[in-house]
């Protein structure tokens, strides 16, 4: 509730002096990455020997680093021998992880030697097939078909109260029980179960210090508390994956959540305030609510209150639909849960083990659609890249459009995003693009691991001048040779917090204070602008922007 609480408000509000001027000052000192000239020989040699040191810490960050540099510094035979002796080490390494059976580290692998087309890629290929046999029958295993009678009241079998006992708390002297009360659904016969990552948080969260003890209780047999502990989670998706050792009584099928449109009913399985064995119904409001930093989710009328979190959405076929996550305390009805191919789409991951952490290439856009009533999405338009980023590095700038990965089209930034919930950080992928004179070309990136707040990485990363496209959405340039903090408006982006603020091309605008959250999750701002359509009159606005936005990839 607190993080959708968090999410669900205006990007923009004004502070209150008191608590805006609490948080931490801005420093004025940014690091921002200088471009290098890798023609001038010190500047080769450092480069080297940086990729020497990360070969073994590193090994595919190596080998794209290797990849950038061959590109950049062609007939080389320090290079081209560089770049050769890394992807040996990766070739390497896939064939010690098919022999220590980690499958999912090896296709990591063969799918980076095959963005770049290394020879040694040919060679794996004959067996990259087997290997993502191997890959889909343990999904498939967690994703089995069960028969069902075609009662709604059959389904409930197949769900679970989640339970996290956490001891004792006092309060005024007293001590009171303190658990953690959610709901979730066996996806195999022999004990997997979904749920949400904030119900399970306390057993998994390394700031969390104190006991937590998980259970679960089955739908027939409420009074048993049965252990289970935590397989995988994803922080970001609020999914997680549990063991126990029972046979699930019902198992749910999976279904696509691609075939459901507003007004289609659905059902809700749950433990509502602890109340075992509830079903609800109403239908999908909306498919496409921006609530999330990683794709879309649903909006559902279907009553649901704290203890439904984690269980199913179910369509009126019984299969599972979506996973409820949420409502919006104080306003009945309003409530959301998480499309079901989200979960599909890293089962494997989260069946792997830990912390689940998602890939970006450092970079901020939008879905580009063409001009019209009813234009089409035509790729992924990006805006803004992180000085010194993967994608930055790579060659990528403003302007590009992003229309497949790894050979599959890519039309929406939802599409983009769904592509990379089945990847893993720390391997690279082979983007193809098309620039701003509509020339196409593929570019190798490497994928880092996304912060918890990306917008903070823009704003160490770069002046504050620049950062204001991701965190704005406009384009600022130096207007005064006296004062460096006073802008013009070059360019306000659609669809933008800056356009929502009314400004426009030509705007004076003075960044008089910038001040950091204490929790590095958002920027408060203190502007003083001179806007075209206010007749100039100089204003003052006081606004914060928030790190997370589902716009960085």
């Amino acid at each position: 509730m607190k993080k959708l609480a968090k999410v669900a408000s205006s990007v923009f509000f004004l502070f209150a002096l008191g608590a805006f001027f609490s948080c931490k000052s801005n420093k004025n000192d940014v690091s921002v990455y200088e471009p290098v000239d890798y023609t001038e020989e010190d500047a080769l040699k450092n480069e080297i020997d940086r990729i020497n040191n990360m070969h073994s810490s590193e090994p595919v960050k190596a080998l794209w680093r290797a990849n950038v540099l061959s590109l950049t510094v062609q007939n080389d035979d320090r290079v081209a021998s560089l770049k050769k002796e890394n992807e040996k080490y990766i070739s390497d390494l896939y064939y010690s992880s098919i022999k220590d059976n980690q499958y999912q580290r090896a296709f990591r692998l063969y799918s980076s030697l095959k963005s770049i087309n290394s020879s040694y890629a040919k060679d794996i290929e004959k067996s990259s097939g087997e290997l993502k046999d191997v890959l889909s029958r343990e999904v498939t295993l967690y994703d089995a078909q069960s028969e069902w009678d075609g009662k709604m009241s059959s389904l409930i079998n197949g769900t679970v109260t989640v339970y996290v006992d956490r001891g004792m708390k006092v309060q005024s002297g007293y001590a009171t029980p303190d658990a953690v009360l959610g709901s979730g659904f066996f996806i195999s016969r022999n004990g997997y179960i979904v749920t949400n990552h904030h119900v399970i948080a306390s057993c998994v969260d390394p700031e969390y210090e104190g006991y937590a003890k998980l259970y679960i209780k089955l739908a027939q047999d409420t009074d048993t508390r049965i252990p289970a502990r935590v397989i995988g989670y994803d922080k970001v998706l609020d999914l997680a994956l549990l063991k126990t050792e029972v046979e699930a009584p019902y198992v749910f099928a999976l279904g696509s959540s691609e075939d459901l449109d507003v007004g289609d009913r659905v059902y809700a399985i749950g433990s509502p305030l602890g109340l075992e064995r509830t079903l609800t119904s109403g239908v999908i409001s909306s498919t496409d609510r921006d609530l999330f930093m990683l794709g879309k989710v649903f909006q559902i009328d279907a009553a649901v209150n704290s203890g439904n979190s984690g269980g199913p959405l179910v369509d009126q076929k019984g299969r599972v639909q979506a996973i409820v996550f949420a409502g919006v305390q104080n306003y009945q009805g309003l409530n959301f849960a998480i499309p079901v191919e989200y979960l599909k789409s890293e089962l494997s991951i989260l069946f792997n083990g830990g912390k689940r952490s998602h890939p970006w290439i450092e970079a901020y856009g939008k879905t580009l659609k063409a001009a019209g009533v009813n234009s089409k999405s035509e790729g992924v338009e990006i805006q803004y890249v992180i000085p010194g980023g993967s994608a930055y590095l790579s060659g990528l700038k403003g302007g590009d459009v992003i229309i497949a990965i790894n050979d599959e089209s890519i039309t929406s930034l939802d599409e983009l995003h769904l592509k990379l919930m089945q990847m893993l950080h720390g391997t690279m992928a082979k983007l193809r693009v098309v620039d701003k004179d509509y020339n196409e070309r593929d570019v190798v990136v490497y994928f880092a691991e996304r912060p918890d707040y990306p917008g903070y990485s823009v704003y160490t990363h770069d002046l504050i001048k620049d950062a204001m496209v991701p965190l704005l959405g406009m384009e600022l340039v130096n207007s005064s040779t006296e004062n460096s903090k006073v802008y013009s408006v070059k360019k306000v982006y659609k669809a933008s917090s800056a356009e929502e603020l009314g400004f426009s091309e030509g705007d004076i605008v003075q960044i008089v204070k910038t001040v950091l959250s204490d929790d590095k999750s958002a920027l408060g701002l203190v502007l003083s602008t001179q806007k075209n359509k206010s007749g100039y009159l100089s204003l003052s606005i006081a606004i914060t922007v928030p790190f997370d936005s589902p716009y960085y990839f």
